[in-house]
């Protein structure tokens, strides 16, 4: 799993393994030791509720992703367009993106399927 942070912009980039672990019930997670600082981690999961949940805190931030969506996702890769949701609650809304990596689901599934438009759930 790769996290990107830029911003108000939280980038989740998965490989087809990866994937195939969230849909099968399980987490992924993603550890960082900040050089005498502590450690950095990122959890995701998938739940069944139809919004993102952030709990945790800033140092151990767990990520629940709704579970229909990813699946959707899952049954048109290999795509370039993932999902995003956008968060309020905050003066800034946060938006999360979750992307498979392309390259990875082509060696796995073969050619790509033709999407135009991205899909964004509603929060």
């Amino acid at each position: 799993m790769k996290i990107q942070i830029q911003c108000q912009l939280v980038r989740i980039r998965l490989d087809e393994s990866e994937l195939a672990c969230l849909l099968a019930g399980q987490s992924v997670e993603n550890h960082t030791a900040l050089a005498g600082m502590g450690k950095w981690s990122q959890m995701v999961h998938l739940h069944p509720q139809p919004m993102v949940e952030l709990t945790g805190s800033p140092q151990a931030l767990v990520i629940g992703l709704p579970h229909a969506p990813v699946l959707a996702l899952s049954a048109r890769l290999p795509s370039r367009e993932g999902l995003l949701w956008e968060l309020s609650g905050t003066e800034q809304p946060l938006q999360l993106q979750l992307d498979v990596d392309i390259r990875d689901s082509r060696r796995q599934r073969g050619a790509p399927h033709r999407v135009h438009a991205p899909i964004t759930p509603s929060v």
